[in-house]
């Protein structure tokens, strides 16, 4: 049922915000002066890697490289900030939903090193496609501000952000019901 609901959904999605998603792609391409879709590898179901699909909304600034993002990042342009706020710049994912490397609702898919480097039974969370929405994702909705109210970021990301998303993600695999996955859309909606 999941896997069916995802595919006619993003494929309704797909074809009403496509214009939405060329449009932003256009815009994002003259304003970071790159490729409009920013792709990144992310960790998926089974820890099998896949590229995610995104609106681009940074600049590429040599002297910093990190994955982690605060809200006073230099990299976000003053279009991608607006990008992130309306999240236009998730609206590309539509398309990993569709091609099944991701569903609507599941863990957010992280980058190697977060993931991947699960172990015992947190591995549980890898079991499932990641998803655009859920518990920890509605949790951590202001995530890019808790980190840049930090004095290291990376290391509360690190310990005390991701051991909770990983706490919530675990209870969600485990208490899986569908009906709390249309809670899930709803509160992403609406919130």
């Amino acid at each position: 049922m999941k896997r069916s609901f995802d595919f006619a959904v993003s494929t309704i999605g797909l074809i009403l915000t496509g214009w939405i998603i060329i449009l932003a792609y256009t815009a994002a391409s003259i304003d970071t002066r790159k490729s409009g879709f920013f792709t990144q590898t992310r960790i998926g179901k089974h820890g099998k890697p896949f590229t995610v699909i995104k609106i681009r909304t940074m600049r590429d600034i040599p002297s910093i490289d990190t994955t982690v993002t605060t809200t006073h990042d230099p990299r976000i342009t003053p279009l991608g900030r607006f990008f992130r706020k309306a999240k236009i710049d998730e609206l590309p994912q539509l398309m990993n939903v569709f091609l099944g490397h991701m569903s609507f609702v599941g863990p957010r898919p992280d980058v190697p090193g977060f993931a991947d480097k699960l172990s015992g039974d947190d591995r549980i969370i890898l079991s499932i496609r990641p998803g655009i929405t859920g518990p920890a994702t509605l949790k951590y909705k202001n995530e890019e501000e808790i980190l840049a109210r930090q004095a290291e970021p990376e290391r509360y990301n690190r310990e005390v952000i991701f051991p909770d998303k990983v706490r919530l993600n675990r209870g969600y695999v485990e208490n899986y019901s569908f009906g709390k996955d249309l809670k899930y859309i709803f509160w992403t909606i609406v919130g």
